[in-house]
């Protein structure tokens, strides 16, 4: 059994409620504000290790109090902290969150997730079977060395390209999965793509965007489920109808789920049945790293 490394970010997410988004210029009333453990990283690797896979996560923290609590909080959910490093430079990660309707609004400050640099990642004890995952919170370059230590390895390599910016194609040709959803599916293909757009033309979007003959490109869609190109194979896993309170996280849980049973040695069809209804039980509490699931509350949906 393999195991999961995660090279990301770790944020404090500070997050206020209210029954709607302000407009620009608006303000209006919230109705609390709670502190959650957070950062896409962080969400992923606890993702990873409350289903049950040895995670191990990279990363830095500030020497400051929300630095504290999240290497506290880490810790009690399992996750291998050997490689997280505290710096005085920078102040922790934040994330400054509005949920309102189920949906959400976030801005983030990098703080320490900036200076995460590509020593932090070369020591990292990969190997075959071993699934290495990173996400956009950490600087491009790290993750790209990341990568380079991985395919030496012979590890497996997974990347959520959030915040979606634009990147290399040497990047891009060192992913052996893709994870995104339709919109940065859009952005790096170049074309503009909605949550209306048929599973069709989703596909023939990831195909154009594919590096290589057995690359896999999976598209979350939120509701509607997700849709994976696995080489030349199209895989199609339909959504499932909950009542959602807070989706922040959401993705990270999929990625991390996912991460989890390919180190498992999972199929990738069934890989990506358990990531969906993994994030699917996400999406019904709040906050993104306390709402991950266990093996046990995905098993009893299956």
């Amino acid at each position: 059994m393999g195991r999961v490394f995660v090279a990301g970010s770790i944020n404090m997410d500070v997050v206020a409620t209210a029954d709607r988004h302000p407009r620009v210029g608006e303000t209006v009333a919230g109705k609390q504000v709670l502190y959650f453990p957070g950062g896409k990283g962080a969400n992923q690797a606890v993702a990873a290790s409350r289903l049950g896979a040895t995670t191990t996560l990279i990363g830095r923290l500030g020497e400051d109090s929300f630095g504290a609590e999240l290497r506290a909080f880490l810790g009690a959910q399992g996750v291998d902290l050997s490689f997280v490093r505290d710096t005085a430079e920078a102040h922790t990660g934040t994330a400054i969150i509005t949920v309102a309707q189920a949906d959400n609004t976030i801005v983030v400050i990098p703080g320490t997730n900036g200076l995460v640099r590509t020593e932090d990642v070369g020591a990292a004890p990969l190997s075959k079977g071993d699934i290495a995952v990173s996400q956009f919170e950490i600087p491009l370059p790290t993750i790209a060395a990341f990568y380079q230590r991985a395919r030496t390895a012979h590890a497996t390599t997974l990347l959520n390209p959030a915040p979606a910016q634009t990147f290399s194609h040497d990047l891009l040709a060192l992913v052996d999965v893709l994870v995104l959803n339709e919109t940065e599916l859009g952005l790096l293909a170049g074309v503009e793509l909605s949550d209306g757009d048929d599973v069709a033309r989703i596909i023939a979007v990831a195909r154009g965007l594919q590096v290589s003959p057995d690359q896999t490109i999976c598209i979350t869609l939120g509701r509607r489920g997700v849709v994976a190109l696995a080489g030349c194979d199209e895989l199609i896993v339909p959504g499932r109808m909950v009542q959602a309170v807070d989706t922040t996280g959401a993705g990270d849980c999929f990625v991390g789920a996912l991460a989890a049973q390919l180190a498992a040695g999972s199929a990738l069809r069934a890989a990506l049945a358990f990531a969906n209804k993994a994030a699917s039980v996400s999406v019904q509490r709040m906050g993104a790293g306390p709402s991950m699931p266990t093996a046990e509350e995905v098993a009893a949906l299956i």
